[in-house]
């Protein structure tokens, strides 16, 4: 057990030690094993609205949120129900089911950019196939993505920056050869002039912009004003395409996603997270006439066994229909400022550098004086006080993403009593971080 790790943690050390032994790291995907706050990482039991309960018994308040998806929050009746009722009738069947067009029919009607969807099972499977549907509609093979820009673990997209302002990558992972990203170009976030350079070096070579709309995998950076849009002109100028990594954004910044909340219309939108419910859900979806070269209509291949899931649709529904009236983004509005402004206060009153970012219910205090425009200034943040932060703030029951660089999510469950408990637990974990 860490140093700073509490008898009280106890039975999850416990967990941890044997899931080392049976699983990678211990974990099924890496940030879960919290080795960038130096600590072990807690095991969950059960979630109800804004908590989570570990082994140990311990609740806390949950600011992970599955990383997005959970906007109702943990097991809301309306979601739970709905997917009782699917599993009895079958959990998967390989076949088409009527929820998949019902599902389909909430995100055209949300979306304006989409006129048909295919779903498949995660983000990566819908930014990878997205950037295939991007190539064969366009003919075309380089692709553009920020430098820290997240787009899910395919080997194209797994690419850090080389030097230069609009580089080609070098893998980022073991295992991806060189091959595989050299046609995966970068530029910093934010920076449109950098975009204009590289179009106007390579853009009849440039199958499509590869962009998360609001930067959610760096912290939670916000889009330049004007940055969206140059990016729209730049893509429609050279034959193109813009491609938005809607992942995170989508259902959880607007309804419409943040396309809708910034007036952009890209040409190609991936999904995921909420329009699973909590589920193993994500599409992505273009025109008509995109969405036409998409096998059996058309020859770029891809296919999914568990694809368009009963339980997920039924997930997926349950939680778009309590959205789509708007009542539920005022609610995420209020807590979420009410959250931003809390957490401002508490680190000026403790003397403590932070800058704070948020759209909507994503938010993010950087442990830097800011501004955050882009993943290099993201990277100027203090993670050793990120680091005393974290823990004191889960030691007083507050459970947050275990990384400087990841989004805070806030739930229509977190009420205005679950965000003042937090802002004084911040208040006192500013001033240890400060001591």
């Amino acid at each position: 057990m860490p140093k700073t790790q509490a008898p009280r943690y106890a039975k999850s050390s416990r967990a941890f030690v044997r899931a080392k032994k049976l699983l990678p790291g211990g974990v099924n995907s890496p940030v879960r094993a919290y080795r960038s706050v130096g600590r072990d990482p807690i095991f969950i039991t059960r979630g109800r609205g804004a908590f989570v309960t570990d082994l140990d018994g311990r609740r806390y308040v949950d600011y992970v949120g599955s990383y997005g998806p959970l906007i109702l929050g943990h097991a809301p009746s309306t979601v739970i129900k709905a997917v009782a009722q699917a599993a009895r009738r079958g959990t998967s069947f390989g076949m088409p089911t009527q929820a998949e067009s019902e599902l389909a029919e909430m995100v055209i009607d949300a979306l304006p950019s989409i006129e048909k969807v295919r779903f498949v099972n995660s983000g990566t499977e819908a930014t990878m196939s997205a950037i295939r549907l991007a190539r064969a509609v366009t003919g075309r093979s380089r692709i553009v993505k920020c430098t820290g820009g997240y787009h899910g673990h395919a080997d194209a997209l797994l690419a850090e920056a080389g030097s230069g302002a609009a580089t080609c990558g070098v893998p980022g992972s073991a295992g991806v050869p060189t091959t595989a990203i050299a046609d995966t170009l970068l530029v910093p976030f934010n920076d449109l002039a950098a975009m204009t350079k590289l179009f106007a070096q390579q853009g009849e070579k440039i199958a499509c912009i590869a962009i998360e709309p609001v930067a959610g995998n760096m912290g939670c950076v916000p889009p330049a004003p004007g940055y969206l849009q140059g990016l729209r002109r730049l893509a429609t100028r050279h034959g193109a395409l813009l491609l938005f990594d809607e992942v995170m954004t989508g259902f959880r910044v607007a309804y419409g996603g943040a396309q809708t909340l910034y007036g952009v219309k890209p040409d190609i939108t991936c999904l995921g997270k909420v329009i699973g419910g909590g589920l193993p859900c994500a599409a992505y979806g273009a025109s008509r006439e995109i969405m036409s070269s998409v096998a059996p209509d058309g020859p770029m291949y891809q296919a999914g066994t568990l694809s368009g899931n009963p339980l997920a649709m039924a997930a997926g529904l349950a939680t778009l229909r309590v959205l789509r009236d708007g009542k539920a983004y005022r609610r995420l509005e209020r807590a979420s400022a009410r959250l931003a402004r809390g957490l401002d206060a508490a680190a000026r009153s403790a003397g403590v550098p932070v800058h704070l970012s948020r759209v909507g219910s994503m938010i993010c205090p950087f442990f830097h004086a800011g501004p955050v425009r882009n993943y290099e200034d993201a990277r100027q943040s203090d993670t050793n006080a990120f680091t005393k932060f974290f823990g004191a703030m889960i030691d007083a029951g507050i459970v947050l993403p275990p990384s400087q660089y990841e989004t805070w999510f806030v739930s229509t469950a977190h009420e205005d009593r679950v965000i003042d408990r937090t802002i004084d637990a911040a208040a006192r974990a500013f001033e240890a971080v400060r001591d």
